[in-house]
């Protein structure tokens, strides 16, 4: 299978890099946060695949990782709010909103911001392991926090973040080791970690979170060491037209750790089956 081609698209005076295939009802998937995060290692050679033979299938990266522009922390604030406007001029860029989403981690609490922030952009929403409901930057997030863009350190980010049955994969661990030791990404990444640990979180209010009327598909790994599944629940209570799945054996990394399962589960609920 060919690669998807790099394509960019300004939004709010910076580059977005994303790639995207398939065809029909578009479906864009949101990364999380993680150092080496980005569009091709988190999606492509997983679960976008078996997406884009449904739906036109979009994967970007978020500013500061990824190809997308790094601008300097000198002049540029890397805080959630700046992630939502990034992801609101991407879908009015590409002309595709309503636009169904999904959104892994920090991905999905930019993902769910936008729900509440813009409605009219969202159709059916899809939370991954979503933050949005934490409160604190400990645990096993000093995987990230502390991160020293080393093998060592990368792999205990990958390990923090899949269930302790997941393969090493040194070829996804190196991938995302190259793209975090980038100087402007490194830079970015640090920033971006700095405002997170002062803000203790990601955290959204609960009023403004049961706001949001979209269908919404709550995908939660059993094994998730970042996002405890109590959160999935409360997010079940919050979010009134929501669904939820738990998967056992999975960890923060549905789409990575079983992208089978997860893609099928997220297909059928997007066709209405579910």
């Amino acid at each position: 299978m060919t690669a998807p081609a790099s394509q960019f698209v300004d939004t709010c005076g910076y580059r977005t890099h994303y790639i995207e295939s398939g065809s029909g009802r578009p479906l864009i998937l949101v990364h999380g946060g993680g150092a080496g995060a980005d569009a091709r290692g988190n999606w492509e050679r997983f679960s976008m695949p078996l997406f884009s033979a449904s739906f036109r299938t979009i994967a970007y990266d978020m500013v500061g990782f990824g190809y997308t522009d790094a601008p300097s922390p000198d002049d540029f604030v890397y805080n959630p709010e700046s992630r939502v406007a990034q992801l609101i001029a991407f879908i009015e860029a590409l002309g595709v909103g309503p636009v169904d989403i999904v959104g892994n981690s920090m991905g999905g609490r930019t993902s769910l911001a936008v729900a509440i922030e813009r409605p009219d952009l969202i159709g059916n929403l899809v939370l991954m392991g979503s933050a949005g409901l934490d409160r604190s930057m400990g645990g096993v997030l000093r995987a990230l926090t502390e991160y020293d863009f080393t093998f060592e350190g990368m792999q205990r980010i990958v390990e923090a973040l899949t269930n302790d049955g997941f393969p090493l994969d040194k070829d996804l661990i190196n991938y995302r080791l190259e793209l975090s030791k980038q100087p402007a990404q490194r830079a970015a990444f640090g920033a971006t970690m700095g405002i997170l640990k002062a803000r203790g979180g990601l955290h959204i209010e609960d009023d403004l979170i049961a706001q949001v009327k979209h269908r919404t598909l709550v995908v939660q790994g059993k094994d998730d060491k970042v996002i405890p599944v109590t959160m999935a629940y409360r997010y079940l209570e919050l979010l009134e037209n929501s669904t939820g799945v738990i998967l056992p054996h999975c960890g923060h990394w549905a789409m990575i750790e079983h992208p089978a399962k997860f893609a099928s589960v997220v297909t059928e609920f997007l066709r209405g089956n579910l």
